[in-house]
């Protein structure tokens, strides 16, 4: 073959190698979309409807301790990106449970009303049909709110809390300004691959790596589906309770033993995009004060920075993330 040929032959090749993957429209239970362990239904009953919160559960791969570790996702993800932190758990002898929160994943998107405290009684619900009595609870982002409204509506249940760049470690009602439902979910109908790319980026403030399309490809699908305003209802529903049910003021009543896991280049607001007044644009989303701010009142907390990390060190920064992890976890 002649070398312009086989050099040409050989970019084609690199090319459809590194090239994302093109998803086919999915709809608003991620029909079709293959998550890394085996998915289950919890059959649920809010508000007169019949709904279903999907959920993975992993035995350990390892000698069992006994222990189960349940991981909560962050409002633009679902259950499947904490993949290797389930493998990794698993090998050291945990029992693993990843729901899908309803409104999120393969979850069913009920235009309902969200909170916080329903969605802690939903995993509660959970845990107490898998026969769990009690569990380490991590959550990420979004999740990390959850996961301390789940800490204080059910202590008894919590064996240790693991917080992970959570959002609200402050109140975004003070800097960032009201908008309606209808105003978050006519913006969230308008979202695209491009404009989801441009917002996951702001995730990794050292690069956007290119392995994190598997986990923003499938949002994107979605955006095709005829399901997808059902997707932006639930999505704008969860911005108003993130809004509106901060969790910032009640850190001090945590009672359980307290992780939190902070990459400090962090600058993640929800709703930064309202906000117009660049002053108090700067003064919000710093997360080393907004870290040490919250360790500080939680009795006994251990704080754990990480530098030139974003928002999700489970992705960006694997190894001191499992290394901490465990190490709380003993």
């Amino acid at each position: 073959m002649p070398s312009f040929l086989l050099f040409l032959w050989l970019s084609l090749l690199l090319a459809a190698t590194i090239a994302p993957a093109q998803t086919a429209p999915l709809n608003a239970t991620l029909d079709g979309y293959e998550y890394p362990f085996s998915v289950r239904y919890l059959p649920l009953k809010l508000e007169g409807q019949a709904l279903r919160m999907a959920y993975m559960d992993e035995p350990s791969t390892a000698r069992p301790n006994g222990r189960t570790v349940v991981l909560l996702h962050g409002k633009n993800f679902f259950g499947a990106y904490w993949h290797e932190t389930i493998k990794t758990l698993s090998a050291v002898g945990f029992r693993v449970v990843v729901p899908d929160q309803i409104g999120f994943g393969k979850s069913d998107k009920a235009d309902i009303h969200y909170s916080f405290h329903q969605r802690a009684r939903n995993t509660r619900q959970l845990l107490d049909t898998l026969g769990v009595k009690k569990a380490v609870i991590v959550g990420h982002s979004m999740g990390g709110m959850l996961a301390t409204r789940f800490a204080l509506l059910y202590p008894e249940a919590t064996e240790k809390l693991v917080l992970e760049n959570p959002i609200g470690l402050e109140d975004y009602r003070v800097g960032v300004p009201f908008q309606t439902v209808d105003q978050a979910e006519a913006t969230e109908l308008k979202s695209t691959e491009a404009s989801i790319r441009k917002y996951h980026a702001t995730y990794y403030p050292n690069g956007y790596p290119a392995a994190h399309d598997q986990w923003l490809l499938p949002l994107a699908a979605q955006t095709h589906s005829p399901d997808f305003p059902k997707v932006a209802r639930a999505n704008a529903l969860t911005f108003d309770i993130i809004h509106q049910q901060p969790v910032s003021y009640e850190f001090s009543r945590i009672t359980v033993p307290t992780l939190l896991i902070i990459g400090q280049d962090d600058r993640t607001v929800v709703g930064k995009g309202l906000i117009k007044d660049p002053k108090i644009l700067a003064q919000m989303g710093q997360y080393p004060a907004l870290g040490r701010n919250a360790a500080a009142q939680i009795k006994g907390a251990k704080l754990v920075e990480i530098p030139n990390v974003g928002h999700i060190p489970h992705l960006e920064a694997p190894a001191q993330f499992y290394k901490s992890l465990l190490g709380f976890l003993g």
